[in-house]
């Protein structure tokens, strides 16, 4: 068995989502076993692993914390590195999130694929679910189901024609991911501007990285890749949530208007319970 890491070192800078400053990002190859770290250069080099138990934070982006350090937004990049079946990585940064960049996961994976791949000596294991686990709040859920391949199922509703109904099955592997899921484009709504920008959230959001909805239109329709990418981009913010269980998922994750909090709270919910689970050796 064989862990990937990334084989050269590899930068990108760019603008962040909710702080709005320029931040630097460095990706570097990691030691086998040591999963995704992420390490705030800007604060002494802390670091922070990124899994689901340090989550401090799911308002408008999953929040990875250890003590005041925290590292927020990172689901985009998460979920390049699930799609490129990546194992171990350090993710240096010189400030509070890694960059947008283009609001999707597919600018993270061309940074790796400029960084290449290794692989390295180590086991690689799988978190097989064994029995349904499910949470719920209000009229959104979230459940992980057994399964025998990893498979994303997800449902969503908006009540702007801008969105509608949307319903979007994905059996994942790196080329499906690559194709189906990672170019589609993070979305925010006009009329919340005002109170995210009260918030300090939302500063490095642009016409360039989010799809703006007003009203019943999608007012940057032409950077749209899918007429139902709003689903797909729910998808993607899944796949890079159950990144943080430490390892890849053997499982049917099922998400009704599910959000960071649910996802997060699923994963809390799986590992509670022993029983749940199994640890298995992957090929």
């Amino acid at each position: 068995m064989t862990r990937r890491t990334i084989a050269s070192e590899i930068r990108a800078e760019g603008v962040a989502l909710h702080a709005g400053a320029g931040v630097r990002m460095t990706l570097s190859l990691a030691p086998a076993g040591s999963g995704i770290v992420f390490r705030r250069a800007d604060l002494g080099g802390i670091e922070i692993a990124a899994r689901y138990d340090a989550v401090s934070e799911t308002n408008l982006g999953t929040v990875i914390g250890a003590g005041t350090a925290k590292v927020g937004v990172i689901e985009h990049l998460m979920a390049a590195v699930a799609g490129a079946g990546i194992d171990d990585l350090l993710v240096t940064l010189d400030g509070p999130e890694p960059p947008i960049l283009d609001g999707d996961a597919l600018s993270f994976l061309a940074l790796l694929d400029r960084a290449g791949f290794e692989d390295q000596p180590g086991p690689r294991r799988a978190i097989k679910v064994l029995q349904p686990v499910s949470v719920a709040q209000g009229d959104a859920s979230a459940a992980l189901l057994p399964a025998e391949r990893l498979e994303y199922d997800f449902e969503i509703a908006f009540p702007t024609p801008a969105i509608g109904r949307q319903a979007f099955r994905f059996v994942f592997s790196p080329d499906g991911f690559r194709r189906d899921i990672a170019p589609a484009r993070t979305f925010g709504f006009v009329h919340e501007l005002d109170l995210l920008k009260k918030m300090d959230r939302g500063h490095g959001a642009s016409l360039a990285n989010t799809l703006a909805i007003d009203g019943d239109r999608v007012v940057n329709a032409s950077l749209m890749r899918f007429p139902d990418e709003f689903v797909r981009h729910k998808i993607l913010d899944a796949i890079g949530d159950m990144a943080l269980a430490g390892g890849p998922l053997i499982a049917r994750f099922e998400g009704h208007r599910s959000g960071h909090a649910l996802n997060n709270a699923l994963l809390r919910a799986l590992f509670a319970d022993p029983a749940n689970y199994a640890i298995v050796n992957l090929p």
